[in-house]
């Protein structure tokens, strides 16, 4: 050895450092802790390397099997072979190579950039499924995926997991479907219909959306589902989160996704978190009107939203191809809304040519890159909240519990009120959208922009 090297060498072990013992003296070969078939082998190097299982940058140490003449982070030997991920239906199993009839170009399904083929990625083995993620972007957050010791585990797990609303199909058509059923939310058995017999402005009790398109309804009163929502599991793997969520009634909770104040269901996604049924049917990855990309849910995005303007605070919708976000409460949005500014029904706008602009029930600015509501035929446009007012998914008659709010008895939420009964807040007349005290002995009556909520 030159003495300039050993000098060197000498000058280094003078200095005080630390280092792992299994750094100092690491062993030719390492713990089979992998899924792999055959042994690693430590190699050291003095330039860098691509990982062949997780597809980014190493350096100084690899593992290597020669056999299969592959190279890994120590770390990415022993990577689970099968996981359980919240945002896909099925299992995603781990491969160094890809394997396809022809090479095209595949992004992954979660930060939407390509994942290279001939590297390490995760990806789904059911025929027709091109799932597909990079190995860093699935195992980032460990609450969205569980390790599966074999994929017999998951169908046993989503068996137990998957609980159907539908109690009983009473009756099916031709096609197979359930055209009348028991359901676990309703009383009376409900009849599958596929439009309104009169023209009528009728709202699913579940969501509060309004009924356009194929439902059940009860023969007996006046109770309506949306066929997607009668359709939604009791207990469900949602992709927000890895663990079950359990659906729950509740007259007033707000939705801690489109936070909107709503009636009907909702999913107990984890501790305090509750998600409306609007928001439950949204996938991760979806097409919209507003857009001419598919959008891909970001837990990271915290930018403001091309719908409405506001900050998103828990993550976002965004384009991948261009700077595009829509949060939870744009994309549930009504396509359509009924208000007495207009005889017609508003529908949902996304772009605005003109310079200025004004909401023609508020009579104030208008942000023209926002979305608004507008009639072609009338040429009328108003802000989403003008148009659909403070609480749009409140059934009329839903109790507000005491615990909930300032004043303290139960309330009652009402559309409208006849008599112009004054505020027992602002001492203004009440018309539209008020809160009522349930008892009797009590005249309390307040807007609701006046009434101070603890939720």
């Amino acid at each position: 050895m030159p003495k300039a090297t050993i000098r060197t060498f000498l000058q280094l072990f003078s200095l005080p450092f630390n280092i792992n013992v299994e750094c100092a003296w690491p062993r030719s070969t390492i713990e089979d802790k992998s899924c792999h078939q055959h042994l690693f082998s430590l190699l050291w190097r003095q330039g860098s390397f691509i990982c062949d299982a997780c597809g980014t940058e190493g350096n100084y140490i690899s593992c290597i099997c020669l056999k299969c003449c592959i190279e890994v982070h120590k770390k990415c030997t022993s990577l689970p072979h099968i996981i359980k991920f919240s945002r896909h239906d099925h299992c995603i199993f781990h491969k160094h190579f890809l394997q396809t009839r022809e090479l095209t170009r595949q992004d992954c399904k979660i930060c939407f950039s390509e994942v290279k083929l001939d590297r390490g990625s995760y990806s789904c083995r059911k025929p027709g499924c091109n799932y597909v993620v990079h190995v860093n972007c699935v195992l980032e957050d460990y609450t969205l995926y569980e390790v599966i010791e074999d994929e017999k585990q998951f169908e046993e797990l989503e068996e137990k997991s998957m609980q159907s609303s539908i109690i009983r199909v009473i009756e099916v058509n031709e096609a197979g479907e359930a055209t009348k059923i028991q359901h676990f939310s309703h009383q009376h058995c409900l009849v599958l219909a596929d439009k309104m017999e009169e023209e009528i402005d009728r709202k699913c009790d579940w969501c509060m959306l309004p009924i356009s398109n194929i439902f059940y309804y009860c023969s007996e009163c006046p109770f309506f589902l949306h066929k997607t929502c009668a359709e939604l599991p009791r207990i469900k793997q949602h992709w927000f989160h890895q663990s079950n969520a359990t659906l729950n009634f509740d007259s007033f909770k707000k939705c801690n996704f489109c936070s909107q104040y709503s009636s009907g269901f909702f999913y107990r996604i984890r501790e305090y978190m509750y998600m409306c049924t609007r928001c439950a049917k949204v996938a991760d990855i979806i097409e919209c009107e507003g857009h001419q990309h598919f959008l891909f849910f970001d837990f990271k995005y915290k930018e403001k939203c091309n719908g409405c303007g506001k900050k998103c605070q828990n993550g976002a919708f965004r384009c991948g191809k261009c700077r595009f976000a829509l949060d939870f409460g744009c994309l549930t949005l009504p396509h359509s809304a009924l208000h007495k500014i207009d005889e017609h029904k508003l529908k949902l706008t996304y772009h605005d040519d003109k310079e200025q602009s004004y909401c023609d029930i508020c009579e104030q600015y208008r942000d023209p890159r926002l979305w608004y509501y507008s009639c072609s035929i009338c040429d009328t446009s108003a802000h989403p909240e003008c148009v659909l007012g403070q609480f749009p998914f409140l059934k009329d008659g839903s109790t507000v519990a005491f615990y909930k709010h300032s004043h303290g008895h139960h309330l009652k939420f009402f559309w409208k009120v006849e008599g112009f009964p004054e505020c027992s807040k602002c001492s203004k007349f009440c018309q539209e959208e008020i809160f009522k005290c349930k008892e009797s002995t009590c005249d309390y009556i307040v807007h609701c922009k006046c009434l101070d909520f603890y939720v």
